[in-house]
């Protein structure tokens, strides 16, 4: 595949441009879902340099830090409203035309969406909101030929997960309560993802496919 690759900002580009680098990526933008123009901006390039897109993978979260470090009921109206961002849901509309001949829409989700993880606070009902997303996208766009998924992973180490409060804590007892006591890995993580952008997950359409080595399973 030719890939697509944004970046939040300068400040976050030395992060994503050696990823852009190593896979090849002949589009490199930035992509910031807060900025009027930017993501319209992202897709009028994929237009103009392709005029197709097979997949698309959402990987986007973000909650002010006084609001994801606070309970859910302290948490500010604001910064509820920024968290909900439904930049999943502009993108499918974005990309829809250019996916004349179907595609795959994929988010990224985790458990906490369906029960409460501690100090996981505010994200815990903006993915299960992004969690619904998929299911009305995937119905709303199913005879086109466009699939949607939401990939519920473990925890990985990233930037965006540094945010989280006691991040490593919680990855300690999800790893103490997955079968084979082991996390999942970022490399297995993208290797499902990259099986649910193939025509051969479409039976799977609308679904949370979790990849968590079995923590979702256990009690």
């Amino acid at each position: 595949a030719a890939l697509a690759l944004t970046f939040l900002n300068e400040k976050a580009r030395p992060w994503v441009e050696p990823v852009a680098q190593e896979v090849g990526a002949p589009l490199f933008l930035p992509c910031d879902v807060r900025e009027p123009g930017q993501l319209e901006a992202v897709f009028d390039r994929i237009t103009a340099e392709w005029g197709r897109l097979d997949f698309l993978l959402h990987a986007i979260a973000f909650a002010p830090r006084e609001d994801l470090h606070t309970s859910v009921v302290n948490a500010s109206a604001e910064g509820f409203a920024t968290a909900m961002n439904i930049s999943f849901l502009r993108m499918a509309r974005l990309a829809r035309p250019l996916m004349q001949a179907g595609g795959s829409l994929i988010t990224v989700s985790f458990y906490g969406a369906d029960r409460v993880v501690e100090n996981y606070n505010l994200m815990g009902p903006v993915k299960a909101a992004l969690e619904a997303s998929v299911r009305y996208a995937a119905a709303d766009l199913a005879g086109e030929g466009i699939r949607a998924f939401s990939l519920s992973t473990g925890p990985v180490k990233t930037r965006a997960a540094s945010g989280i409060e006691r991040f490593d804590a919680l990855m300690d007892k999800i790893r103490a309560r997955t079968p084979a006591g082991k996390l999942v890995s970022i490399e297995e993580i993208g290797t499902l993802a990259a099986f649910l952008a193939t025509e051969a997950a479409s039976p799977m359409s609308g679904s949370v496919v979790y990849a968590d080595n079995g923590f979702h399973t256990t009690a």
